[in-house]
């Protein structure tokens, strides 16, 4: 015989419960960019559960870009692959990479975290404009890494795709440069002497800082 099982009023009362501590919840994240963002940031990551190699996140595109977060190591051939098309007649690649020190202070690693939803949007809106700005782009790839960093590691690789070589330059440097100051990404140096200090890879290029 089939029965059916009934909700009684204790299992109503703890539904009850349950929803009405999700309405209380803080959202982890806000709208505002900015170090009280990277700080809210950080307590999650702090709280959450230990990935040792999580996997790269990518946005869907529309086009033939690739647009990607991830804690693996990035490679020149990789990304210069993603960006060839039979159409270009340039392909321009910019490759950032952790040098070993800030202001003559020395440095022995870099630490990477993003907030990976809000950057991946800033990478597509990058991608769009490069896209309207020079009509003839072909590829626009835009890699960032993030986790800890060693000397000489690559921390974020462009590359553009034109039939010309003039519009790939000014593309590529527009691209690395509005994404210094518009991406939620955050390195942390940690220096010669065992401290370490936080800071937006933004702030630097708004205060006119070397970074």
């Amino acid at each position: 015989m089939l029965r059916l099982r009934t909700t009684n009023s204790h299992d109503r009362t703890s539904n009850d419960r349950i929803q009405a501590l999700h309405l209380r919840l803080p959202t982890p994240f806000s709208c505002n960019t900015g170090m009280s963002l990277r700080q809210e940031h950080i307590a999650v990551i702090h709280t959450a559960p230990m990935q040792t190699r999580p996997s790269p996140v990518s946005i869907p595109t529309a086009s033939n870009d690739s647009l990607v977060i991830t804690f693996a190591p990035l490679l020149l051939s990789d990304v210069y692959a993603l960006a060839e098309d039979d159409a270009n007649g340039a392909i321009v690649v910019m490759s950032g990479t952790v040098r070993h020190q800030t202001d003559g202070k020395p440095v022995v690693a870099l630490e990477y975290q993003a907030y990976e939803p809000m950057a991946l949007q800033i990478f597509r809106q990058i991608a769009n404009d490069i896209h309207k700005r020079w009509s003839e782009a072909t590829r626009v790839v835009i890699h960032h890494r993030t986790g800890r960093l060693a000397i000489g590691e690559i921390s974020v690789l462009v590359a553009v795709g034109c039939p010309h070589r003039a519009e790939a330059f000014e593309a590529c440097q527009y691209a690395i440069n509005t994404l210094k100051h518009n991406a939620p990404i955050w390195k942390k140096e940690h220096w010669a002497d065992g401290s370490s200090s936080w800071v937006s890879i933004g702030a630097c290029e708004q205060s006119d800082e070397p970074c």
